[in-house]
């Protein structure tokens, strides 16, 4: 096989509206069938993503917090490749009401159009953070970690190279991580910046276009 785990992002790709329909579970259930391995890839905080997806152990590896958390659900270790931003920053987000913040273990996180002002607390405090975009989303993580470098490390621990990858994604936060993986693919609702550098853009959307990958996957390991 050349192919030998599909990373996927969440909302948007896989699930839409928080949930995967149970057609792309029974897509997932082939490719696990197959011997190949599943690697999630989301912005999500892992105690939102067991909310939502009661499936959560049908995957490898979760990349979760943008690249921040690796979570491996055979032996629920949680492994963690940042540091969260000092109790200084977010006392200073509450203090000028910065609304829906959501901290994680590392992942700071809240929704345009507060971006100006997590900038400017950023610099004020001279912080080495950086503010990644998930559509209306507004990501604050270290200035080394994203999506691509989670996958790069989960891959790394499970002997597996980028180039045995097919990733999917929808959003600009997932340009990183598709671009090392050898096939990006992009869904029929992925953003224009995302299906203008994808690989590979599907008929069907979030997880009907999932589905349609792994199942020409499984039946012709993808001859394009």
């Amino acid at each position: 096989m050349r192919y030998l785990a599909i990373a996927s992002d969440y909302d948007g790709t896989l699930a839409t509206k928080g949930q995967v329909s149970k057609t792309t579970l029974a897509a997932l259930q082939r490719l696990r069938e197959s011997g190949r391995k599943l690697i999630l890839v989301t912005g999500r905080r892992l105690d939102e993503l067991f909310h939502v997806l009661p499936q959560v152990d049908w995957f490898d590896c979760v990349v979760a917090e943008n690249g921040a958390l690796l979570y491996w659900p055979n032996t629920r270790e949680e492994e963690l490749l940042g540091d969260r931003p000092p109790e200084a920053f977010i006392q200073a987000l509450q203090e000028r009401q910065v609304d829906s913040l959501a901290v994680g273990r590392v992942i700071v996180a809240t929704w345009k159009p507060y971006e100006t002002t997590v900038l400017e607390i950023i610099k004020d405090l001279g912080l080495e953070l950086q503010i990644i975009f998930n559509k209306e989303a507004v990501m604050v993580l270290p200035s080394s970690l994203n999506k691509a470098t989670g996958l790069k490390a989960a891959l790394e621990r499970m002997e597996l190279s980028p180039q045995n990858v097919v990733g999917f994604g929808d959003a600009e936060n997932d340009l990183a991580f598709l671009n090392i993986c050898a096939l990006s693919v992009a869904v029929a609702n992925a953003l224009p910046m995302v299906k203008e550098q994808a690989d590979w853009v599907t008929q069907g959307s979030r997880g009907d276009g999932v589905a349609e990958v792994i199942d020409q996957l499984l039946t012709s390991e993808l001859s394009i």
